[in-house]
């Protein structure tokens, strides 16, 4: 094939590719349009997962009639004139490339109208080409409707996800710029059904009630913190609600919605000793630096940025968590848990060949008093050998005590062992609940307690997924305005909170393979708590199941459950030699 220049078309077709990854690249493209124009409103209306339609209206400053084509063109722009105008940008925008790239791959009216003109204009665009111009009348702003997403392009749709995710990334690239710029109203329909709504008052607190929840915001801390010309403002979650990913940690620089990892580590391990291991917090972080230490022209969809002193950054924003959460690391009393002593295991089932039975009589359980762990052993821990069929995957374990109200601390034949005491429990309840979904025997309970505050997205969410959810036991009602209540639930959540259980719920929904994910998720909710003070018994109740459980050394978010130091390690951390 002899080497020829390419139409224009086809570059304009290519180039798309590395701005226009999916719907969610338009709405993000289309909305910062609209803030960079200095919109206070944004409505956003999606069909089909964004494949279908995309509309975007704002009450910005609209385009005028002379320059709507123009906006159109490749590598036009308002935002800068200069090189030189890189290293001081405050828009989001600045390339030129969005609007070329959208009607490069789908077809585009664009309806708009400047302040400055009495009479708007209307434009039509197909594959790149312009069909329809004409004057209309129109409010002050511009509107933007992107239909038949890829239609020219059909190997980009096979990269397309189910329309369920598609939505849900159009929803969050909505919320977080709802974060970004909490002074202004947004608001989004999927389908018809309206799925986010915030105020615009200007609250950050406000947008986390409309985006998770009056629940979730009750839970979160402020942060505030400045380290020489770098601000880091915005609010984290206190341990009491967590997540099992981050996909709730929101990093913003100069008020873009970035991805890095190293910023995402460092507010996770701020959390270090105040949250167990493979459990997240929900943290919207804004960072503030001047534009000349961060360039922002990294990658095409502006998502990723390069600091000049990226180990500043790194500092100041991990400060800042650890200052918004204060002292909560430090290890509880043991009388600051005066149920200790109940029976935190009663609502399992001994997993063997004869009925179901509770582990624990309840006079015994209510006869328990909390105790000091550092007491006497207590005769080691069998497996039980009337199980058959069942690989011993664990040796025979002697519970010693418990350390920090985090971890069981046992011996065993090789050495010492630490048990994760949420991610063993968590790992005995999913395999409990996945036996029982397979065998039939699944049995639930209506001890859910109280209930759960829901924004109309995750209400939407929970009735979408009614039939999955009823595979795992889970049945949920409305309750009032943006209030749900748990009617039904597997045994394994015996006394959990509501919004715990929905929260557990909506996690796993969250994921693209959410049959996977909920029991998973459910078991996680229904486990013994980090922070919880266990007597004697209950540890090795909980040591015996878990040598009884297939794959013991694995949580069900693919944490580990034990860490193990032999023997042969002990002796050489002690400098020994042989028996001496």
């Amino acid at each position: 094939m002899p080497i020829s220049v390419l139409p224009d078309h086809v570059v304009a077709q290519i180039a798309a590719g590395e701005v226009v990854e999916r719907p969610a690249s338009v709405v993000k493209e289309l909305i910062e349009n609209a803030l960079d124009a200095g919109a206070m409103t944004v409505s956003v209306a999606a069909a089909g997962g964004g494949r279908r339609l995309i509309r975007v209206s704002d009450d910005g400053s609209g385009i005028s009639s002379q320059e709507v084509e123009l906006a159109f063109a490749r590598h036009a722009t308002s935002k800068l004139r200069t090189a030189d105008d890189l290293s001081h940008l405050e828009t989001l925008g600045f390339r030129g490339e969005a609007l070329c790239s959208i009607a490069a791959v789908s077809q585009v009216t664009c309806l708009s109208r400047s302040r400055d003109e009495t009479t708007g204009v209307k434009l039509v665009i197909e594959g790149s080409e312009v069909v329809v111009r004409s004057a209309v009348g129109a409010p002050a702003g511009t509107i933007i409707s992107v239909e038949n997403l890829f239609y020219n392009v059909p190997a980009r749709l096979k990269f397309l996800k189910a329309e369920s995710t598609e939505r849900r990334l159009i929803t969050q690239i909505v919320m977080q710029l709802a974060m970004a710029f909490p002074a202004v109203r947004f608001s989004l329909e999927h389908d018809g059904r309206e799925a986010f709504r915030s105020t615009g008052s200007g609250s950050l607190e406000d947008v986390v009630v409309a985006a998770y929840g009056v629940d979730t915001v009750t839970h979160m801390l402020p942060v505030d913190s400045v380290g020489g010309s770098i601000i880091v403002r915005g609010l984290t979650s206190s341990p009491e609600i967590t997540r099992t990913d981050r996909s709730r940690i929101h990093v913003f620089v100069n008020g873009r919605v970035v991805h890095d990892s190293n910023l995402t580590y460092a507010i996770t391990q701020a959390y270090t000793g105040i949250l167990e291991s493979g459990q997240y917090p929900t943290s919207i972080v804004k960072i503030t630096l001047p534009t000349e230490d961060v360039d922002i022209n990294v990658h095409p969809t502006k998502a990723e940025v390069r600091f000049r002193d990226p180990s500043a950054v790194f500092a100041v924003t991990q400060r800042a968590i650890r200052e918004a959460v204060g002292g909560m690391a430090s290890p509880r009393r043991e009388n600051d848990w005066p149920d200790a002593g109940r029976s935190l295991f009663g609502s399992m089932r001994a997993r063997t060949g004869g009925g179901s039975t509770p582990l624990l009589r309840q006079n015994e359980a209510d006869d328990a008093q909390p105790r000091i762990v550092r007491q006497a052993p207590e005769p080691p821990v069998m497996a039980d050998e009337s199980t058959p069929g069942r690989p011993r995957t664990l040796p025979v374990l002697r519970v010693v005590g418990q350390m920090g109200a985090r971890y069981i601390v046992a011996e065993g034949p090789a050495g010492i062992y630490l048990i994760d005491q949420h991610a063993a429990h968590a790992r005995v309840l999913y395999g409990e609940l996945v036996d029982a979904m397979e065998s039939g025997t699944l049995q639930t309970t209506e001890e859910i307690v109280g209930t759960a505050q829901v924004t109309a997205a995750q209400f939407r969410k929970i009735e979408q997924a009614a039939v999955l959810l009823e595979r795992v036991g889970v049945a949920c009602e409305p309750f009032g305005p943006q209030t749900v209540r748990v009617v039904r639930a597997p045994d394994i959540l015996s006394g959990v909170a509501a919004d715990d259980a929905i929260g557990a719920i909506l996690d796993a929904l969250s994921h693209d393979d959410p049959q996977d994910k909920l029991p998973r998720a459910l078991a996680h909710a229904g486990a013994v708590r980090t922070g919880q003070v266990l007597a004697m018994d209950q540890m090795q109740q909980l040591v015996r199941l878990l040598e009884r459980t297939p794959d013991p050394l694995i949580s069900p978010t693919g944490t580990p459950t034990l860490l193990h130091l032999s023997s042969d390690q002990l002796s050489r951390e002690f400098g020994r030699r042989g028996g001496g």
